[in-house]
């Protein structure tokens, strides 16, 4: 019962291209799941030979795709992925529909998927009964859309129990930096494996105020921190149980291709995945990080009236806390244009902007504020102390005022909730991505 939901979608995706109204990559997916719920399911059992590749975690699902997406695909491998960054259920459904034939054959080695971290165990649910070969990497657990999703103890709980369900041969790659995810992998029965950071990467030792995980998942009792990288990962032990951080991959060698540390997480999940599930050397990677380009909105440069635009997609406090630190490496000064939403991909509970450090803004040379929530990011600074900055509601009206503030020979930096970064994105580039 494959075909009528084939149809269906593919029509709505033709009807989608030749309308100009979006790019097809959710509604499709959403009317073939609602004909049949088990489309997924079918079209895996019907391509055996196609590699299934999951990215899960709070922030780097889509940098880190489209890092093993070029590799794989220099490799000489056929390969697509989601690369609108619709990660829920239907955005996968439609991703897989747009690359099957009309039959449902899908002529591809490999299918890589980046998914929300609510629709991880439902997209797990899909593959307990396939036999195509299933890698998995979880690159963090932060807090994000708190209305939506919760607090991260009930994401991980989730994600525990759905990984008891993958067949037993099925690559499991954890950031073993992050406390909940190592307890994950060290209690479950698949392949295991643990990248992290280089303690010369790890300068902080104080606990954060964005930090989303304190206790010992084992017995409760409140982790000691060696050296932190950021938020709650580090290197950890637990005074009472054996619970520890053990030594993880860290790949030294490789380049980092964009700024901040947080980054290095994503390029070392993407190398220890290669080489455990592929036999991929290590140096051939290190060629393609040279080259490698920014995903839509993720450290994005964008040339727009003459004018350069560092576009950062910084969505939660952790996302917004590093994307500060890595401004504020590359300018002491910057020009800023900071962007917060309330739509539903951003989550309506904006309270999580109190624990980012903008206090670290203070030299900054302007500040433009808007979006929906304008005002409420307005007090925000104002209680970080910073006197100077420029409410504007109208997102292009603030564009045009960032401009006018920022040098010509100086870049502008755009931090920015997700549907506001595809907003001020369209703006820049003329087109949607979704």
């Amino acid at each position: 019962m494959t075909q009528i939901p084939i149809l269906t979608g593919k029509f709505i995706i033709k009807l989608s291209e030749a309308t100009k109204k979006g790019a097809g990559s959710t509604w499709p997916g959403h009317v073939a799941l609602k004909i049949n719920s088990k489309l997924i399911q079918n079209l895996f059992q019907g391509n055996p030979q196609l590699d299934i590749i999951l990215v899960a975690g709070t922030n780097g699902k889509t940098t880190t795709t489209k890092l093993l997406h070029e590799v794989l695909t220099k490799q000489g491998k056929k390969v697509f992925r989601n690369d609108t960054g619709a990660n829920l259920l239907n955005g996968i459904a439609s991703t897989l529909l747009k690359n099957s034939s009309i039959n449902g054959n899908i002529p591809y080695d490999i299918a890589i998927f980046e998914v929300d971290e609510n629709s991880l165990p439902l997209f797990i649910s899909d593959l307990s009964e396939v036999k195509n070969k299933i890698s998995l990497i979880l690159l963090n657990l932060f807090r994000d859309q708190l209305d939506r999703y919760g607090e991260v103890n009930s994401i991980a709980k989730k994600w525990h129990s759905s990984l008891k369900t993958l067949p037993k041969e099925t690559i499991l790659v954890i950031n073993g930096d992050d406390p909940m995810l190592r307890f994950i992998g060290e209690n479950c029965s698949l392949h295991s494996f643990y990248f992290g950071l280089s303690e010369k990467y790890m300068k902080k030792k104080e606990t954060p105020h964005d930090v989303d995980f304190l206790y010992c998942p084992h017995c409760g009792t409140e982790l000691v921190y060696l050296k932190r990288s950021y938020s709650h990962m580090g290197i950890f032990n637990c005074p009472k149980c054996n619970f520890k951080h053990t030594k993880t991959a860290v790949f030294d060698s490789l380049p980092n291709p964009m700024l901040g540390i947080y980054n290095r997480y994503n390029t070392n999940a993407a190398a220890l995945l290669l080489q455990k599930a592929y036999g991929l050397d290590i140096s051939t990677l290190s060629e393609i990080l040279n080259k490698f380009s920014p995903a839509f909105g993720r450290q994005e440069k964008i040339i727009y009236k003459g004018q350069e635009i560092f576009l950062l997609l910084s969505k939660n406090p952790t996302s917004f806390n590093q994307s500060l630190e890595a401004i504020l490496e590359r300018d002491k000064h910057p020009n800023i244009m900071l962007l917060l939403n309330d739509k539903v991909p951003d989550g309506h509970d904006i309270s999580w902007i109190w624990d980012v450090e903008f206090e670290s803004l203070k030299y900054a040379n302007n500040i433009i504020i808007s979006g929906d929530r304008v005002f409420d990011m307005a007090i925000r600074i104002k209680y970080a102390d910073i006197s100077v900055f420029t409410p504007v509601r109208d997102i292009a009206k603030a564009l045009d005022t960032s401009l006018n503030m920022t040098k010509k020979n100086k870049t502008l930096y755009v931090l920015a909730t997700y549907s506001a970064m595809l907003e001020i994105r369209k703006l820049l580039k003329g087109q949607a991505i979704l």
